[in-house]
């Protein structure tokens, strides 16, 4: 009895509901345990994907049915499709994709752009004509820098890609079979050259900061003037009694030769200073910011001599028209400057196209505008006024100007090179102006590397660190490209053959320069560097570098 009571007061469990039954075609198939899963039934033409997920309290069925016949619905077969060679899908995909679409899309784009170019201008763009040479030197230039920036020497600081632009020009101009083909006017070659100019100038007003200028000390003043100076007086000396130039373009060649590379010092002191080397003494630092000084020195003294050497007169008024198209050129720029600071207007559309248009074509339009006005020199001081006058008005947002005009450089800094070479002819070169050219060279360069000694002194430099800085202060490129062939192109115009012979021998002696010294001052740099200078005493400095060394780093300089 009291069993039966206990039967009736207990209460028994509630069932679990059990799903809806799936829509699934009566197939056999085997019981499966209540986890989540997947269960494949494959019947003849027909695949069932069946996924069940149960909980404590619900359970959940999804029923796929997949169709497998390969000829009513080949998009969606489920198999693996049959690759005959899996190597060559992988580099070559079909359609194609990644390394191999991107070098069919720039051929495609070069022989669109060459087709409309030959339909407009026929021969000019074929073997022979002009715009084939410009462009087959744009590429071997181009070609030439990237090679030799791919040459790496262990703790070494990479080679200048403006060497392999300057070879490549001068084998382009070389070579017999190659000669006939690669033409280039030099109405051509001299405007594209100038152009060049007119950017790099503009590149370095705009790099010049106002704050680092007030805070210079004695001794970074004494680098970036002296030096240059003394350079150029040696050099006028030297050359008036070995080359027999005249005085003017003896000064002429001295400014040339004068101004120091940052292309070449500039990265170099950027690896220095990442790996600590002369931190604490604040070497890198100096001899960076010296550098665009001392360009400024030389590219001044080179317009005031060049407007001498072509103007008619007696010495003194030679000498008052130099100094009047300084003053001119400064006026000029500053006025220029000053407009461009407020037009356009902060509140306009797309401002810094238009800021970087205007210094541009300012800056191409003082350089060619001086020549036609009969002041040559006062182009190239123009260009450097306006275009740091503009920069102190931006401020700040003048860094994207300085973008544009930095991807400008990017354009016409192989054209330079490359035409820079060009111009050099094995055939017209006389041995002895070379020789005594690199005699010339060298002598200017001990009294350089003497003089540099000299103006850090009572600096608290040891003695190691000045010939570091002396040794330093040597490499030359960019400067003497820009302005190398600027005296033998208004020779050409004068039509005056003593004076192309004037302007040969300063050109000749530039491009012997920018071969001998930028790479030789390279290697000196990084070679001495790890030896003459310090690294800082300081151990967190050490660690932080080893951190860091692996990040690449992008070197940039003003000129």
């Amino acid at each position: 009895m009291e069993t039966a009571q206990l039967k009736q007061t207990t209460p028994e469990p509630s069932p679990v509901p059990s799903p809806a039954p799936s829509p699934v075609p009566s197939l056999d198939r085997t019981t499966l345990p209540t986890v989540n899963h997947v269960e494949h039934l494959n019947v003849n033409q027909i695949q069932v994907v069946v996924r069940r997920c149960s909980s404590p309290n619900v359970t959940t069925e999804t029923t796929s049915f997949i169709p497998r016949n390969p000829v009513v619905d080949a998009g969606t077969n489920t198999d693996p499709p049959v690759v005959c060679c899996p190597l060559l899908r992988r580099f070559c995909p079909c359609p194609p994709r990644g390394l191999l679409a991107s070098l069919v899309t720039k051929v495609l784009l070069a022989a669109v752009l060459f087709g409309v170019v030959w339909s407009i201008t026929q021969k000019e763009c074929l073997p022979g004509g002009n715009l084939f040479g410009i462009t087959v030197l744009f590429i071997s230039a181009v070609t030439g820098g990237k090679i030799v920036a791919l040459i790496r020497l262990p703790k070494l600081p990479p080679f200048p890609p403006l060497l392999g632009m300057l070879l490549m020009g001068f084998l382009l101009r070389n070579v017999p079979v190659i000669t006939e083909a690669v033409y280039i006017d030099f109405r051509w070659s001299a405007s594209l050259r100038n152009i060049a100019l007119a950017v790099i100038l503009a590149r370095a007003g705009l790099g010049l900061d106002a704050s680092a200028l007030k805070k210079l000390k004695s001794v970074c003043i004494r680098v970036a003037i002296g030096p240059c100076i003394i350079e150029a007086c040696t050099i006028a000396l030297v050359s008036h009694f070995l080359m027999n130039l005249p005085w003017v373009w003896g000064f002429i060649l001295g400014f040339v030769l004068g101004a120091v590379s940052p292309a070449v010092v500039v990265p170099a002191m950027l690896r220095l200073q990442k790996d600590g080397y002369g931190v604490e003494q604040g070497i890198p630092t100096l001899l960076m910011a010296a550098g665009s000084f001392d360009d400024v020195i030389a590219i001044t003294g080179f317009t005031t001599c060049l407007g001498m050497a072509f103007a008619t007169g007696s010495t003194w008024y030679n000498i008052l028209r130099g100094v009047l198209e300084v003053a001119g050129g400064i006026l000029a720029g500053i006025l220029l400057g000053f407009l461009i600071q407020y037009f356009p207007s902060t509140d306009q559309k797309h401002l810094v196209l238009k800021r970087s248009f205007l210094v541009l074509g300012l800056s191409v339009f003082a350089v060619f505008g001086s020549g036609v006005a009969g002041f040559p020199g006062s182009g190239g001081l123009c260009t450097l006024v306006l275009a740091f006058m503009a920069g102190l008005g931006w401020r700040k947002d003048k860094a994207h100007v300085e973008k544009v005009v930095g991807m400008a450089w990017d354009v016409f800094q192989p054209l330079l090179f490359g035409l820079i070479g060009a111009e050099i002819r094995i055939s017209q070169l006389e041995g002895h102006t070379v020789g005594l050219g690199i005699a010339c060279l060298l002598i200017a360069l001990v009294v350089r590397l003497l003089f540099t000694f000299v103006c850090v002194f009572c600096a608290g430099f040891t003695l190691k660190e000045k010939v570091f800085i002396a040794l330093a202060w040597m490499p030359k490129a960019t400067v003497q490209a820009a302005i190398g062939s600027t005296a033998l192109d208004m020779a050409r115009g004068k039509e005056d053959e003593e004076l192309k012979k004037y302007g040969m021998d300063v050109l000749t002696v530039a491009v012997l320069a920018i071969l001998l010294t930028a790479p030789i001052g390279a290697l000196i740099i990084g070679i001495t560097g790890p030896y003459l200078l310090q690294k800082p005493k300081n151990s967190a400095w050490g660690s932080a570098a080893e951190d860091d060394s692996e990040t690449p780093v992008t070197y940039e300089s003003t000129l």
